[in-house]
């Protein structure tokens, strides 16, 4: 993983970074209005800080920040990784950003025949989150992106983990998707608020859906 990074000095800094930057940089499409949000706030965006609780600021953003998880060579690749402070906690926060696109593929989907890295995985994220294993139905990223904001709170020893779906889509899309995965781990969703969730560590871990605002999915040659 890498371990230096370059300040950027505006949203188009953060296409290079992407997995495929000709397809996923487009009006109207995650990647760029999550750049064109986060650059745009100067900190954190008002929807994320209402998540995270009062007065709370950001320390360093991330974009594209990629986590190594047990079980294969494939890190989880958070849109943002960020490290927030509030008076009372810093948080190492993982943001997947969401504009129509699905939460990738559903647990048994990606399973398939259950391979021994893919069943390791599995496993280690359960162990990381303190749950027995899901259901095929539950979607595979919330889980591995969840897991890669623990991961990286005990790296950089803060106080809670968070991780924060910023949506962009007017209609919610794929929220109760998201519904889902908190009621596995026995917390209410509900939208714009702060969920709380014991991790097997003692630390919190905090989730939300935060809903974004829609002017960063026009078009613009910023």
């Amino acid at each position: 993983m890498a371990q230096i990074y370059i300040p950027t000095h505006g949203p188009l800094d953060w296409r290079a970074l992407l997995a495929d930057p000709q397809k996923q940089w487009r009006a109207g499409y995650s990647a760029q209005a999550a750049a064109r949000s986060w650059e745009d706030a100067k900190g954190l965006p008002p929807e994320i800080a209402t998540i995270l609780g009062p007065d709370a600021e950001l320390l360093l953003a991330f974009p594209e920040h990629k986590v190594a998880l047990p079980g294969g060579s494939r890190p989880s690749q958070c849109d943002i990784f960020a490290l927030a402070r509030t008076p009372d906690q810093t948080i190492a926060l993982s943001v997947e950003a969401k504009v129509n696109e699905p939460f990738d593929r559903s647990l048994a989907d990606w399973m398939g025949t259950g391979t021994p890295g893919k069943r390791e995985r599995l496993r280690s994220i359960c162990t990381l989150l303190g749950c027995p294993e899901p259901p095929g139905h539950l979607r595979y990223q919330l889980f591995h992106r969840t897991a890669a904001a623990v991961i990286e709170a005990t790296r950089f020893k803060t106080d809670a983990a968070a991780m924060i779906v910023q949506s962009f889509a007017g209609n919610h899309r794929w929220y109760d998707d998201f519904a889902a995965f908190c009621e596995y781990l026995g917390v209410t969703a509900a939208r714009g608020r702060r969920l709380s969730y014991q991790l097997p560590d003692g630390r919190p871990l905090i989730l939300g859906w935060a809903t974004g605002d829609a002017q960063f999915l026009e078009n613009t040659t910023r």
